[in-house]
Parts: structure tokens; C-alpha cells; sequence
């Protein structure tokens, strides 16, 4: 069953407009939007839209924050503002980086359950 033809499809985005948006999708596109809405992971191909759309934006200031950060250790390198490391060291550091990230993680997975509840 074909929910909408999304070769040029509109759809209804919520924005302060409130205008009707004109997408024109890949057939591959139209099946994981029609997927998402017939096995009930969402509700309209509007919500798959907006989510997808979310992730995008998510995504695109990650990888602005990445690129800040990496630039950031170039300038400390241009600099000479860093450490280095020997085997003995780089374990430590390494054991100290791993243990922030595994505790970072329990405070989001409890995060997560406290949302659930």
C-alpha cells in the first residue's frame, strides 16, 4: 500500500510559515518513509521529515564542533602548547580517557531511564 507518492510529494512542515513544503524523493527515499510510517515507527511521513531533519541538523553541529576542536589542537600544536607522550604515559592517559567516556555514559543511559519513567 502506497501511503503518498513521494516523487513530488508535499508535506506539511511546522513552521512559523506554516507553508506547505514541495520535497521531490529518490523511489528508494519514498520506501524507508512509507517503511517508517507502515510499521508504526511514526505516525505520518510528515513526522519521518521533521525527525530526519533533526538528526541532520544534530549532525551538521557535531561535525562543526569537531572542526573547531580539531583546529583547536592544530593551533596548540602551531604553538607548541602541547604533551607528549611515551607507551607508560599514553596507557594512563588512555585509562583516563576511557573512564570519563564510561561515566559520561552511565549519566546518559540514567538520564535516558529517568526520561523513560
Amino acid at each position: 500500500m502506497r501511503l503518498f507518492d513521494a516523487r513530488i510529494c508535499y508535506i506539511w512542515l511546522y513552521s512559523e510559515r506554516r507553508d506547505d513544503v514541495n520535497v521531490s524523493l529518490t523511489p528508494e527515499l519514498e520506501r524507508l518513509i512509507n517503511d517508517k510510517v507502515e510499521t508504526g515507527s511514526y505516525q505520518t511521513a510528515s513526522e519521518v521529515v521533521r525527525e530526519a531533519l533533526r538528526l541532520l541538523k544534530h549532525r551538521d553541529e557535531g561535525l562543526v564542533q569537531l572542526r573547531s576542536d580539531i583546529q583547536a589542537g592544530l593551533d596548540q600544536t602551531s604553538r607548541g602548547t602541547y604533551t607528549e607522550h611515551d607507551r607508560a604515559s599514553l596507557s594512563k592517559l588512555a585509562a583516563r580517557v576511557k573512564a570519563r567516556g564510561r561515566k559520561r555514559l552511565a549519566a546518559l543511559k540514567a538520564s535516558k531511564r529517568r526520561a523513560a519513567r
